[in-house]
């Protein structure tokens, strides 16, 4: 599962699980692996994925393909995931777009 790194983000819809409310219909075992990620990190992404690919996205989906790229880059740590036979396919759905978030200041912020 893709996590916030820290209590206080600008992950909007996403919980830091550690210090959230959990949701009585979480299982936290059904994720592999817990993958975290930088607010910052994930506003960067989101520029680049509008500046390189063209695609107006969400500050949530940089951090889903954030969460992705970690795992592409696995550590070994994911023993499902490490011994998939290779190539490895992994698939990320952005569900929304970033019309919404055209007002909010990291767009201008430099990378």
């Amino acid at each position: 599962s893709v996590q916030p790194d820290a209590p206080f983000h600008g992950l909007e819809g996403f919980k830091h699980m550690e210090t959230a409310i959990v949701p009585g219909i979480y299982d936290d075992t059904l994720a592999d692996r817990d993958l975290r990620v930088a607010t910052d990190d994930a506003y960067a992404m989101t520029r680049r994925l509008a500046a390189e690919e063209g695609l107006l996205v969400g500050i949530s989906r940089g951090a889903s393909l954030v969460g992705a790229m970690k795992m592409l880059h696995d550590d070994g740590r994911s023993a499902a995931f490490s011994q998939a036979p290779s190539p490895r396919v992994v698939v990320v759905i952005f569900p929304d777009g970033g019309e919404r978030y055209l007002s909010e200041s990291f767009w201008s912020e430099a990378d």
